[in-house]
């Protein structure tokens, strides 16, 4: 089983495929199994839906939302997620490795 890193944008407006990629390098991300992904409005709108994640637009053109982390198997499903970007890292390690070498 191959695991794969995906960072969506919630807001897909500002956020291009060239924005992205320079965010990726500017944090050292290692684009072979880290995707960042951007797309029409709605798709994205359909995504934060599906996993749960609050999005605002504000006046500004600013955006608020939730920060989430979900480990999502395979088949699309969401088995775990973590709020905030404070979660400790060995729970979701465990939590990842239990999910690839489940039987």
């Amino acid at each position: 089983m191959k695991i794969a890193f995906v960072s969506i944008t919630l807001d897909p407006e500002r956020d291009t495929p060239e924005v992205l990629k320079d965010y990726a390098r500017a944090w050292g991300a290692k684009l072979d199994g880290w995707s960042f992904l951007t797309g029409p409005p709605e798709a994205v709108l359909a995504v934060t839906k599906r996993y749960g994640a609050f999005v605002a637009k504000n006046k500004d053109g600013s955006v608020d939302h939730t920060q989430l982390t979900s480990i999502v198997d395979a088949e699309g499903a969401m088995r775990v997620q973590y709020l905030g970007a404070r979660f400790d890292p060995e729970e979701f390690r465990r939590d990842l490795l239990s999910l690839l070498y489940r039987r």
